[in-house]
């Protein structure tokens, strides 16, 4: 069910999803409480008899702590609602100011992937390749990349199973990421891609998973991404555009406006 893991669902959920549902669970829990007030009667002193639009503002300024001075809790069943729905309130606030807390000092990566690999000859031997970028433009400290491939295969029984090979990149670590990271996969004949086409892939339903974690340097936190690339996503026989260059004060820049570009590969002479 739903409520059965609550916290995790808030978490992951979108900012303009949470933000909603805080509202409308702040109007509901209103208006309840405001038809609480006009079933007991003459519970609002200075209210209008009957009147849903006094109760509820009573209600929000009971909830809020806020105190104006003109309606006020009368009887002593009005004053045990302004009780139950002033505990009500501070158990939502500090719920809902936890929550929006936790999701704001949550640790979070900006790691744009590219959103092609492709597999062109590096030193004579064909490699899997695809690279990545920090957005923050700061440093990740000790940046680790794991890659995994998975596939749907049939084992001798004749029952479907899906199998996971490590596709081990030809450096899986860096100290210090600045600029853009080309991960590279060798395939010879020690590697699971060895002799595949996309034919082979797509029947397989393959999937290249690669995971990237590493610290914030200006967090000081750890961090973590990952992403995925499907058989289309596989392009052979290509290779990415360089976006690397020196810009007028000597720094080396990235344009991303071509990080996702591939072309056909071309040796050179």
């Amino acid at each position: 069910m739903w409520l059965e893991d609550i916290y995790a669902r808030l978490m992951s959920m979108s900012w303009a999803k949470l933000t909603g549902l805080i509202i409308a669970t702040h109007l509901l829990v209103n208006a309840l409480f405001a038809l609480i007030y006009l079933a007991i009667g003459d519970g609002i002193k200075n209210a209008r008899h009957g009147s849903f639009e006094d109760a509820f503002f009573f209600s929000v300024h009971t909830m809020a702590t806020i105190n104006y001075g003109e309606m006020a809790p009368h009887g002593l069943a009005g004053n045990i609602v302004v009780t139950a729905e002033s505990l009500t309130g501070l158990i939502f606030l500090a719920f809902t100011t936890g929550l929006v807390f936790s999701r704001f000092s949550r640790p979070s990566s900006r790691i744009l992937f590219s959103k092609l690999a492709v597999v062109c000859p590096f030193e004579g031997t064909p490699h899997l390749m695809f690279r990545l970028a920090n957005e923050r433009r700061n440093r990740i400290v000790d940046a680790n990349v794991y890659v995994v491939m998975w596939c749907l295969e049939t084992t001798k029984e004749g029952y479907p199973k899906r199998r996971f090979y490590d596709l081990t990149p030809v450096r899986d670590r860096v100290p210090m990421m600045t600029l853009n990271w080309t991960v590279m996969h060798k395939i010879d004949e020690n590697s699971p891609l060895h002799g595949l086409s996309t034919e082979w892939l797509q029947e397989h339903e393959a999937e290249i998973i690669v995971s990237l974690t590493g610290t914030d340097e200006t967090l000081s936190q750890p961090i973590h991404a990952q992403y995925s690339y499907v058989a289309d996503e596989l392009i052979f026989g290509s290779a990415f555009e360089d976006i690397v260059s020196r810009g007028d004060d000597g720094q080396l820049e990235i344009n991303y406006n071509r990080f996702h570009n591939v072309s056909p590969f071309e040796k050179k002479v």
